[in-house]
């Protein structure tokens, strides 16, 4: 049977053609190195070196066989690197959720440094909202999901990745576009698109508890769950929204978005969340880069 450690004596002998300068290249003694040349000839059942003791020279075998152990040599040492690296996590693919405002800033910049890092890795992307992140998590139909919290999270690992002030969206021309910024209260009583309970139950308890805070009643003209649906319809004069500031890089024509003029900034949370016994060492890598990729700043 031909060894590895076979190969690799043949291929170091045949660049020395001399067995002294071979064996040290190999840190082994003289001995040793021949005797694994003599088995390697033994499996071939054929020279592979004419030597005495003035001089070592390949014969046709010999030469012959020099490639072929040169490429099985290079095809082990690749195929070791490719275990390692998938095992580290430097190479492989993931299936990651993602909710739809994530989309805007966050999941470009993670999918472009991932590539940038590890550019044998691969993400498999799949829209859903965070409740549906957490089912397909304990599933196992999806590795890692950037999701929303309020949502149960005790049985997974999570980190948060990015904190995303909001701002108020208006029609080009609403009364509110005369002001530079737009406080809280500036929105008591105008038409306003408000947020799914269900579907898009972060963004309606985090707009919510914050009007109810300063008994501010908005007239809500429709309840949506995608931000993207709600801003088509803020362009068409349906109401105002508050909305993550990561909107505006949709670049709606007929949308004017202003600031919060209050003290206090309401930012939304995006985290990374991925099940404590899952099997892909991809997946800390991943949580680790999204993790740089984030900003904890408003």
């Amino acid at each position: 049977m031909i060894e590895t450690s076979h190969l690799r004596c043949f291929v170091v002998v045949a660049e020395e053609l001399h067995f002294g300068r071979a064996a040290a290249r190999l840190n082994m003694t003289q001995p040793p190195l021949s005797r694994q040349i003599q088995l390697l000839e033994r499996a071939l059942k054929c020279e592979l070196f004419l030597r005495n003791s003035r001089s070592v020279q390949m014969t046709q075998a010999g030469l012959t066989f020099l490639p072929e152990a040169r490429r099985v040599m290079a095809l082990l040492e690749n195929a070791s690197k490719a275990v390692l690296d998938v095992s580290s996590g430097r190479r492989g693919s993931a299936r990651c959720g993602f909710t739809a405002s994530a989309a805007y800033e966050f999941l470009p910049k993670l999918v472009r440094t991932l590539k940038d890092q590890l550019p044998d890795t691969s993400l498999s992307l799949r829209e859903m909202v965070s409740r549906s992140q957490v089912a397909a998590l304990d599933a196992g139909e999806i590795d890692v999901g950037l999701s929303r919290a309020p949502i149960d999270l005790s049985n997974f690992e999570h980190r948060i990745v990015a904190r995303e002030r909001l701002m108020v969206a208006m029609p080009k021309g609403h009364p509110l576009s005369r002001q530079n910024t737009v406080a809280w209260r500036d929105l008591h009583r105008h038409d306003m698109l408000m947020y799914e309970s269900r579907e898009g139950q972060y963004f309606h308890n985090l707009v919510s508890s914050r009007l109810i805070l300063d008994d501010i009643h908005p007239n809500f003209v429709q309840h949506l769950s995608q931000i993207h649906s709600i801003l088509a319809l803020v362009r068409a004069g349906v109401g105002i929204a508050v909305v993550p500031a990561g909107a505006r890089l949709m670049e709606m024509s007929g949308v004017e978005f202003r600031e919060f003029s209050d003290r206090q900034v309401l930012t939304a949370e995006l985290l990374v969340v991925w099940h404590p016994e899952t099997r892909n060492p991809l997946v800390p890598v991943i949580a680790e880069i999204a993790q740089q990729c984030g900003s904890l700043t408003v």
